[in-house]
């Protein structure tokens, strides 16, 4: 037996071995198919692949559940504090699904203020910043080591030389690019870094792939803010001058706690220091007039993918219209099949994404799903000016969400996310206001012959990466 035909046979030993590892992985079956196809159909590449991006390793107990019990205390006795809780009937399904799952708890009167660009967002956290008193946490995927991200790092360090604690957490490889030495900086000026999941090897193929997407800051415990932006001068300044139009919401009052206590538990992932001091969840002496709303977590490890299944609940639950905002639209099966039943029960369902978006993959693996979802009645709408960032869901003017999450796999299924989910009609009408106004400036996809005929290989290409769709 010659050397070639030797090494061709241990090739193939390898390659049914790890396609046997992917079935019995038992994942969702479009998710197996699609890594058994890469692993045999590109030959020593797809192996690796799938060891760097698509090892599961969902079933790590990465936080004890007495640490959690413990993290949660706090959060909980604020709960048990709102005398005057009421939940609206029509969300009560949701809220209690929720709480069952993941523990998430709602919390009443809270002021929010929903913020569309980074021209309005980066001012009002810097004044938050420079009004800090005890405490800020930071919970980040990118911090860029530019303009914007030196002048945020500058106000934090400012904060921590008058005695403020600081935290902040980034994830390692959202800040691949960014240099040690930027972080190393803020280190010796006392403020305490960490990295989410720190990519070294011999662990990188088990911790590439699920990484910390969340971006969540708190001031004071008092003050907190949830949604899609980073720390990146591409927020304030793009093509054209012009900067990404993202969204973020700012809170003011206890449903703070919800957004600490996912803060603090992440902290106690990567530092194994619990932070549980009361200061952490300061009361609130005077009665902020506002809303009701739920921050809720999700986690390749947790059981069930909970903003996932959120979002199916609220789906097929409206009524009237459906409103989302995505940069991606690469859905789950179980999404996508609830848009449809949805549009086939006569809702209002649009879908508004980016008519560039920042990678050509990702754009070619959407285009099959955006016209399956126009056939089915799904009016999709594509945001011209700018590439649009913002994750947002509004239905029936009564319940909108903001957060993390897109509308991808990577995001329901691999990704640490959060959302926050505000069920109040005020809130729900200006969301609903926003996506309207975005909708003045995007351009129907129904309106465009070359994306709903494209040509033949064109198709093909397009096809092929929503083959490739869950891996993405």
């Amino acid at each position: 037996m010659s050397l070639h035909t030797l090494i061709l046979i241990i090739y193939q030993v390898i390659v049914i071995s790890t396609i046997i590892h992917v079935v019995m992985d038992n994942r969702q079956p479009a998710k197996t198919m699609a890594w058994g196809l890469v692993i045999f159909f590109v030959p020593v590449a797809g192996i690796i692949a799938y060891l760097l991006f698509g090892v599961n390793t969902r079933r790590e107990r990465m936080v004890s559940q007495r640490s959690m019990d413990q993290l949660t205390r706090r959060s909980m006795s604020g709960f048990i504090e709102q005398g005057d809780l009421q939940l609206p009937e029509a969300s009560r399904p949701v809220i209690d699904l929720f709480v069952n799952q993941s523990f998430s708890l709602p919390f009443n009167n809270n002021k929010v203020d929903i913020l569309t660009d980074g021209y309005e967002f980066f001012p009002s956290l810097l004044r938050d910043i420079a009004s800090a008193r005890n405490h800020i946490h930071i919970d980040v995927y990118i911090f860029e080591d530019d303009a914007l991200g030196n002048l945020v790092s500058d106000a934090l360090i400012e904060k921590a030389r008058e005695g403020v604690e600081v935290r902040v957490l980034y994830d390692d490889v959202g800040c691949w690019s960014v240099k040690n030495r930027f972080f190393e900086r803020m280190r010796i000026e006392g403020i305490e870094v960490e990295p989410f999941m720190p990519v070294r090897f011999p662990t990188f193929a088990r911790k590439v792939n699920y990484r910390n997407h969340r971006k969540i800051f708190i001031i004071d415990g008092r003050v907190g803010y949830i949604g899609g932006m980073n720390f990146a001068l591409r927020y304030v300044k793009g093509r054209k001058q012009r900067g990404w139009r993202d969204t973020m919401l700012r809170i003011e009052g206890s449903g703070v706690y919800s957004l600490q206590r996912a803060f603090l538990v992440d902290w106690y992932f990567v530092d194994r220091t619990q932070l549980s001091d009361k200061k952490y969840y300061p009361r609130f002496e005077e009665e902020i007039a506002g809303g009701l709303l739920q921050t809720v977590t999700s986690a390749p490890l947790a059981p069930y993918p909970e903003i996932m299944q959120g979002y199916v609940r609220i789906i097929l639950s409206a009524k009237r219209y459906i409103y989302i905002q995505s940069p991606y639209f690469l859905p789950t099966e179980t999404v996508f099949f609830a848009l449809k039943t949805a549009v086939a029960s006569g809702v209002d369902v649009r879908v508004m994404v980016p008519r560039k978006t920042d990678g050509w993959f990702v754009e070619w693996g959407s285009r099959p799903y955006l016209r399956e979802a126009q056939e089915a009645g799904i009016q999709i709408l594509l945001y011209e000016p700018r590439f649009l960032h913002a994750k947002m869901l509004v239905c029936d003017d009564y319940i909108c969400t903001c957060g993390s999450t897109n509308i991808d796999f990577r995001s329901f299924l691999n990704n640490f996310e959060a959302n926050t989910f505000v069920y109040d009609e005020a809130v729900a009408r200006r969301m609903q206001h926003v996506f309207l106004h975005d909708a003045e400036l995007s351009t129907p996809l129904a309106s465009m012959p070359k994306r709903i005929h494209p040509r033949f290989f064109t198709r093909l290409g397009e096809s092929v990466m929503r083959l490739l769709s869950p891996l993405l």
